[in-house]
Parts: structure tokens; sequence; C-alpha cells
């Protein structure tokens, strides 16, 4: 089952996991609406680790699972931002399969 969102006059297509069907439809009204479903009001830490995601995936063609994402994170923003506590208050106890989603890139392989 197909779903869509509509930002700012484009109709957005997601999968069944609530994905992008095309990642280049990202951008930060996408990020922003798809927030909004979840109840989340993006902060710049939020900001900070969506761009980072993208850039992981960029660099690796894979979204990371939770361990990766957490060591990358702390590679790259600071122990303060990548360790799993932080992380799972940003994105409500599941932050590899939520953040990939508002980054805009498919789902973790390892995550139900």
């Amino acid at each position: 089952m197909v779903k869509s969102l509509q930002v700012a006059g484009r109709l957005i297509e997601l999968d069944e996991d609530l994905c992008l069907v095309r990642l280049a439809d990202w951008d930060e009204q996408v990020a922003q609406a798809l927030a909004e479903q979840e109840g989340i009001e993006l902060q710049a830490e939020h900001w900070l680790v969506l761009y980072a995601l993208r850039d992981f995936y960029q660099e690796f063609d894979l979204s990371p699972p939770n361990r990766a994402l957490v060591k990358y994170l702390a590679q790259r923003l600071g122990k303060e931002v990548g360790n799993s506590l932080h992380l799972n208050s940003l994105f409500k106890g599941t932050p590899a399969k939520l953040a990939a989603r508002l980054a805009g890139l498919p789902k973790p392989a390892n995550c139900f």
C-alpha cells in the first residue's frame, strides 16, 4: 500500500514503511511534514542527525542500523549527540528507523 503526503503543493509518495519512494523528493519541508506526523518538532539537534544520516547514506549507500548510527554520530558530532539515550529521546525510542525516515532515506535493513 503506497501512501502519500502533500507538501507545498507537491504529492510525495511513501512506501509501506512510510519512507519516501523517491529519495530526491526530500527537502526540509518534507522532513518537517514527516516529523509532524510523528508529533515531533524538529530542533537543531534533530537537523544535525538528519543531515549526518544523509551524508552516511551518500557515503555507504545504506541507512545505518542503530549501532552503526550511534558510532557514526559519536565520531562525527561527538558523544553528546552520538549516544543511544540521547538519540532515543530525540527519535521516540526508534532512532535508526525514525531518523532515517525523517532524513528521506529507506528503512534500515534490520529494523522491523
